[in-house]
């Protein structure tokens, strides 16, 4: 006699802000032609790779730490429903209350109904990407909600009506003098003659969020860690507003992906040198935030978390590809990557952009989820994503074998051949013997000819096309080496 456990036999793909509407190269295309952008990303990440490289050359362990993250990671995965539950046990002992949802839809609701239940209909946030990943600011607008975001960056989007485009600096791609304008456009009570020096942008936001501060009775947050052995929550920052929302209100919901967990205290020590440097560029977070349910007369009074799967149990499944889930979103690997830096985050179309984003999305939506199958060929396979990433995931390899799966995928039940598939096992005919390349090259001349008095070809029909997109292929040799080699040595007898 055997027991159902209640495991779905398919697996569930994530909902809400995973999704590409139009391809990568589409959406990059389009954003390439934004000069102010390209420069703002570039300044920007420039300015991070290099604090990143500083501190992390101050520790003569890093190698040793980034393995010790690979490996508690690896752990956590392999361990997964194991450290769930004890996780569960160990925070509804400590008065939280938890709560589980499979995907965006029924995490929203459970957000929303949990607002309800206090009769308030403003709420003050902290920066997160489960949040974004859920679409959960704008699902509580439909339920006549007001969601405020108190990171500054943050603000800074969602009062420009705009979306996050990177994982760290959510305004990456605007400067000041934009900045500026838009505190002027969208901020109650502003200075008109406010400037765009950092200073006097920064106090302006903070007059503006410390009225919601001190009004405001609900906070929503996410989480960058959960401890299993005590039940433990944690947040890291570098303003301080997280912090207030953390502690004034007097009820507090934490949406946190299932991934966030680790094992023990003793292994926060690993993550807590290897995120601040490879995020910030900093030795240390300025704000470290942790709580263990509910305190007797500190913090709130009503603590809930929701832990979120949404396609996170699909990425596991996935033995080649759910190393993803290692991910502590610091960003290294955008800050790092040539076409990240030259497209900007919201070429991907999901909230995670850049090389994670092009791995973990579509390992969370499943490759034929519209647009996402074009984001594993996002990439140059330069491999500077996997030297920065301080828990080694080895995202060029992923990508390689997203993009098999991808080719897969469109082969359909029947097996029909693709275009690939007839040109590769072409070649295959053709590499395989020496007189067969040898018959081939004797068309060399009618390359020539197709490449005209330009000596470039560039445009080829069928999937070759899209490699003339965006270069050239030069005329061939007016002969093979073979040929040359072949009158060189009869030349010289």
């Amino acid at each position: 006699m055997s027991t159902f456990l209640g495991m779905p036999a398919l697996p569930i793909y994530g909902t809400g802000n995973l999704h590409a509407a139009e391809s990568f190269p589409k959406a990059a295309h389009r954003e390439l032609g934004n000069a102010q952008l390209r420069a703002n990303l570039g300044h920007a990440t420039h300015t991070i790779r290099d604090k990143r490289l500083q501190v992390v050359s101050e520790l003569p362990d890093w190698e040793q730490l980034r393995d010790a993250g690979s490996a508690i990671k690896e752990s956590v995965m392999a361990r997964l429903p194991e450290l769930l539950e004890q996780f569960e046990a160990n925070f509804t002992a400590r008065g939280g209350v938890i709560h589980w949802a499979r995907d965006a839809d029924e995490a929203n609701q459970v957000v929303a109904g949990l607002i309800r239940d206090t009769g308030e209909t403003d709420v003050v946030k902290v920066k997160s990407m489960a949040t974004q990943e859920i679409g959960l600011n704008e699902y509580l607008e439909e339920q006549g909600i007001a969601a405020y975001e108190t990171d500054l960056a943050e603000l800074i989007v969602q009062l420009d009506h705009d979306k996050p485009s990177h994982i760290l600096v959510p305004a990456i791609h605007k400067n000041r003098s934009q900045v500026r304008d838009i505190f002027l456009r969208e901020m109650e009570g502003v200075d008109p003659e406010l400037t765009d020096e950092p200073a006097r942008l920064a106090a302006a936001a903070r007059a503006h969020l410390r009225r919601k501060f001190l009004t405001a009775k609900v906070a929503v947050s996410g989480a960058n860690f959960a401890l299993a052995d005590s039940g433990t929550l944690a947040v890291v920052e570098s303003e301080g507003n997280g912090r207030m929302c953390l502690t004034l209100p007097e009820t507090l919901i934490t949406v946190m992906g299932v991934e966030k967990l680790l094992p023990t205290w003793q292994d926060l020590e690993v993550f807590m040198q290897l995120l601040p440097r490879s995020s910030t560029g900093e030795r240390m977070n300025p704000y470290t935030s942790l709580w263990t349910g509910v305190t007797e007369g500190d913090g709130p009074r009503n603590v809930h978390l929701v832990l979120l799967d949404n396609g996170r149990s699909a990425a596991l499944a996935d033995e080649m590809g759910r190393s993803a889930l290692h991910c502590i979103r610091c960003s290294a690997c955008m800050n790092v990557c040539p076409v990240y830096e030259r497209t900007g985050g919201h070429a991907y179309g999901s909230t995670y952009p850049g090389p994670i984003g092009a791995i973990l999305s579509p390992l969370m939506t499943g490759i034929q989820a519209e647009e996402n199958s074009s984001l594993p060929y996002a990439s140059s396979l330069c491999g500077a994503c996997y030297d920065a990433c301080p828990v080694k995931i080895n995202i060029p390899d992923i990508l390689v074998h997203l993009r098999s799966v991808d080719v897969d995928s469109k082969r359909g039940t029947k097996k029909i051949p693709t275009q690939m598939d007839v040109g590769m096992k072409a070649a295959s005919w053709a590499l395989s013997s020496g007189k067969r390349l040898g018959l081939l090259e004797k068309g060399l001349p009618l390359g020539r000819l197709a490449a005209g008095p330009g000596k470039k070809i560039t445009k080829l029909p069928g999937i070759a096309a899209g490699w003339t997109q965006s270069r050239d292929i030069p005329a061939p040799p007016s002969q093979s080496f073979r040929d040359w080699w072949a009158k060189e040595k009869d030349g010289r007898k």
